[in-house]
């Protein structure tokens, strides 16, 4: 795993070319779209990615007060575990392969070029279940401080496991 801080992508890396319009640049769904067009663009964050038999590589590749954008790389098998993004909102897109997202009670396969956005109180574990490796562009407003992991009880429900802090990535 690699985290850096602000890296010099390219200024399309930074806040929406909206963001005039205040906060809704940071909505979800505009998360999404920023997710997509970075996606879309592997020749500025191709460079980077690692496939790692240990577990899922991440790396931070942009960060300001506002925002952050992650690229993470997912060989067959590896997966996040249910958990929050501590009260921030978000918004991933698959560059590569075929991702899972599953919820407590229903789960969907995103493809290559496919988004998923969603607000600061959303529960998920994303996997890779296919044959081969996978990779997502992610984007968080505000930034991640934290996020809570779960386990899915006798019942069906989500029970608490641990909170991590951003220091602990």
């Amino acid at each position: 795993m690699t985290v850096t801080a602000d890296t010099g992508l390219p200024a399309q890396a930074g806040p929406p070319a909206d963001s005039g319009a205040g906060r809704d640049a940071f909505a979800p769904p505009r998360l999404a779209e920023r997710a997509a067009e970075l996606a879309a663009r592997p020749g500025e964050w191709l460079h980077r990615v690692r496939l790692s038999p240990e577990g899922r590589w991440y790396e931070r590749i942009h960060q300001d007060a506002d925002h952050e954008i992650w690229v993470i790389s997912w060989l067959p098998g590896q997966s996040t575990g249910f958990h929050d993004h501590g009260g921030s909102a978000g918004g991933f897109a698959v560059a590569l392969g075929t991702l899972d997202e599953h919820r407590v009670h229903a789960g969907r396969r995103i493809a290559a070029g496919e988004t998923r956005s969603f607000g600061p109180d959303y529960v998920h574990d994303v996997r890779n279940t296919s044959d081969a490796p996978a990779v997502s562009v992610h984007v968080y407003a505000p930034p991640l401080g934290g996020m809570r992991r779960f386990d899915v009880d006798a019942k069906g429900e989500l029970v608490e496991v641990t909170a991590e802090s951003a220091a602990d990535w």
